[in-house]
């Protein structure tokens, strides 16, 4: 056997982890709704949680609460594969370099190549996601949810996804080829990445996005490039939000 295959033994325990992450993302989902009735007892929202549920637009409390209990869920997950799922962290995986800057590039490009895949097609429904999370936002909520979204959001997804999910299944999958572990590990976790955004008509474009975020983080073995795109991706989106709103 190669000394970079390693033992099966050693091998992460891919079901595992991939279940704990499934896990980890309904846990979360839970403790949005739970942080988010905090929050409506809090504020005395009118109608209480049931009223909330049910608003397209919620305030930008209401999202931040959410995002919380998000990401504890992909925590949860995160702390597991590592601790019980034989899953050993890439070494400097979020050290960054100079030349990571570089990405930003390539975050703006797949923001754009994205819209432009959609435009022909003018489904009205896909500002939707942007319109939940900002459309009730206004002055320091606005911010907040600006810097949720664009700088702390993609780290938790980075690591999970890319990180956790696409090196278990990379480095866990047995019984196959290095290579087409490798590839059900980059379709695997850009499949995952889409999916948990819970947006029908968005899939396709974060699962190219998915693709390419997976691509990035196998090829330098670091989180950090990936998040750079990332975070450019969701930046790009948020100077559009901005733009619009200053009636330009």
């Amino acid at each position: 056997m190669s000394s970079s295959v390693p033992a099966l033994a050693e091998r992460p325990r891919v079901v595992a982890i991939v279940a704990a992450g499934f896990i980890g993302f309904l846990a979360g989902q839970i403790l949005a709704t739970l942080l988010e009735a905090l929050g409506v007892a809090i504020t005395h929202y009118p109608g209480g949680l049931s009223a909330l549920s049910k608003v397209a637009n919620p305030p930008w409390w209401a999202n931040s609460l959410g995002l919380l209990g998000v990401w504890a869920g992909f925590a949860a997950a995160i702390v597991f594969a590592y601790r019980d799922g034989r899953l050993t962290p890439w070494p400097d995986q979020w050290r960054p370099r100079p030349t990571d800057l570089l990405y930003i590039v390539l975050g703006v490009g797949c923001q754009y190549g994205v819209d432009l895949a959609y435009d022909p097609f003018h489904f009205k429904s896909l500002d939707k996601p942007v319109n939940h999370l900002f459309a009730a936002s206004h002055g320091t909520g606005f911010v907040v949810i600006g810097i949720a979204t664009v700088l702390i959001a993609p780290i938790f997804e980075e690591w999970l996804f890319r990180g956790v999910l696409l090196r278990a299944i990379a480095e866990g999958t047995h019984g196959v080829t290095r290579r087409t572990a490798v590839v059900l590990g980059v379709v695997g976790s850009a499949v995952l990445f889409a999916l948990a955004h819970a947006e029908p008509l968005e899939f396709a474009g974060l699962f190219a996005l998915g693709l390419v975020l997976a691509a990035v983080a196998w090829r330098s073995k670091r989180l950090v490039p990936s998040y750079v795109t990332h975070a450019a991706f969701n930046a790009t989106a948020f100077i559009m939000v901005i733009h619009l709103r200053s009636g330009h």
